[in-house]
């Protein structure tokens, strides 16, 4: 019988792998390989497949793994946890891939591709869908909308559905009707002792909440069950403005944050600094064909260089945003609580000085993205029924700032730069959104004291081997 390390030797020479930084993870490729069914595959370098596990949004969150597993069951996806945490080897989980910090859903150990859990089903009855954690939203919209149906999901493409809810979810739709985490029925979760369980606020009440926001801290979710509501056609899409009209277009965005109260209107506003000027972008949004007059006109009214909104489906609106990306991203969030004149001239003074003192540095843009929402954002859901946000007694505003660049060597640099962002404004106290969240922040600053104290009583729970702490993500 041929021992592990002799097997370790031939499978290392026959795919080029290097077994010194981790011995035990090309044997732990072996022993998952042995040990499931035949709808999963193991993938190792020099082939398609494996690129394509291994292949993020961009390149800065992208890692080599030794190799890729593609699990095709529940039941498989229980084994491979099993296998990984009895031999105590580093892994990744990757849905949609769109993470912007390194290391959140790869790895250098074994790749993790949610890519066969696609499947989507609704039930006009219940009025949910359930579905699986390898889709991203692009897909879910189009198989619900034509059948009038829609999910509170993410507002531009490419975006998966499992890291998005997992993390909490904003959408255009929750000013309506929440965060994606307060319209999730259940969770089909692979334990980390790998038991396959649904957990819903009846069956774990302590899980469900700490799932709501708390990412790849109690196990794999393998699908969701969400509530759905009714969709029509929309109006909206995005307009590009020059930077000489900088003085109205951020006195429209006060003015839309502070006196537009309509639920079904929504907007993401954006300045951004590139190519040594300013450039502003809106996506402007309503939940009917025709948006009421008063809402949007101070945006439409305005000089631009390109305007596209009109009356489309929403799987048009999706598909019709722009997808800018650069090899290397980082993002971080700034919590505030209002967009008051003095807020975004703050901002806007901010995206001046970092980006005159990045713009030298090839292809680089910083942006910062206002999300303005009613006050009642947080109320479709009960206090103490969700991880995050930490508390939901006050308004928080989630404002990203995204930064893009070419080179590797410039990464020390724009991560640099991106905390420095974050420290001077924001509200004090405020919860930091997980999905936009820098790596490094603290977990607290998102869940808060009380929060995190429940987060950490569940894992030790559901996790006392600490199986899910070899994997990427916020820890708690």
């Amino acid at each position: 019988m041929l021992s592990d390390a002799l097997i370790l030797g031939l499978v290392c020479s026959a795919f080029g792998l290097d077994p010194s930084p981790g011995l035990d993870t090309p044997i732990a490729c072996l022993h998952i390989a042995a040990e499931v069914s035949k709808v999963t595959d193991v993938y190792y370098p020099g082939s398609l497949p494996y690129d394509a596990d291994n292949e993020h949004y961009a390149s800065s969150s992208s890692q080599r793994s030794s190799c890729s597993v593609e699990p095709g069951s529940v039941g498989d996806v229980g084994t491979i946890l099993r296998i990984l945490g009895e031999m105590r080897t580093p892994f990744g989980v990757k849905g949609g891939g769109h993470a912007t910090n390194p290391g959140f859903s790869s790895t250098t150990g074994v790749q993790i591709a949610m890519t066969r859990f696609k499947d989507i089903t609704y039930d006009p009855k219940t009025q949910t869908a359930v579905i699986g954690a390898g889709n991203i939203w692009d897909d879910v919209y189009e198989v619900l909308n034509p059948r009038g149906a829609n999910v509170l999901g993410g507002r531009a493409p490419g975006i998966g559905v499992a890291g998005f809810t997992l993390g909490g979810g904003y959408s255009w739709h929750s000013n309506q009707y929440g965060l994606a985490i307060d319209n999730v029925v259940a969770y089909e979760l692979v334990m980390p002792n790998g038991k396959v369980t649904t957990v819903t606020a009846a069956t774990d009440r302590d899980l469900f909440f700490s799932l709501k926001g708390g990412g790849k801290n109690f196990g794999i979710v393998t699908r969701f069950t969400l509530k759905t509501f009714h969709q029509g056609n929309i109006w909206g899409g995005t307009t590009v403005y020059p930077a000489t009209v900088i003085s109205a277009f951020t006195a429209a965005a006060v003015k839309f944050s502070s006196e537009v109260t309509d639920p079904k209107a929504a907007m993401l506003i954006t300045f951004e600094y590139a190519a040594r000027q300013i450039v502003l972008v809106t996506t402007m949004v309503y939940d009917g064909p025709v948006p009421p007059r008063g809402i949007f006109e101070d945006f439409l009214n305005m000089t631009t260089l390109r305007l596209d909104v009109k009356e489309r489906s929403f799987v048009d609106l999706i598909n019709s945003m722009p997808s800018k990306v650069t090899p290397r991203i980082i993002s971080n969030d700034i919590p505030v609580s209002d967009y008051s004149k003095h807020t975004v001239d703050s901002l806007v003074e901010e995206l001046k000085y970092w980006g005159e003192k990045l713009v030298f540095y090839n292809n680089a843009f910083v942006t910062y993205t206002l999300e303005p929402f009613l006050p009642t954002l947080f109320d479709h859901a009960g206090a103490g029924s969700s991880a995050y946000p930490g508390s939901r007694e006050r308004l928080v505003l989630p404002t990203e700032v995204n930064l893009g660049w070419v080179s590797e060597g410039e990464d020390g640099v724009f991560h640099y730069a991106v905390r420095e962002m974050t420290q001077k404004l924001g509200m004090v106290g405020a919860s930091r959104y997980p999905n936009y969240a820098m790596y490094g922040t603290p977990v607290v600053d998102m869940y808060g004291e009380e929060g995190l104290k429940r987060m950490q009583d569940t894992r030790v729970r559901v996790d006392p081997d600490g199986v899910m702490q070899l994997t990427g993500g916020f820890k708690v």
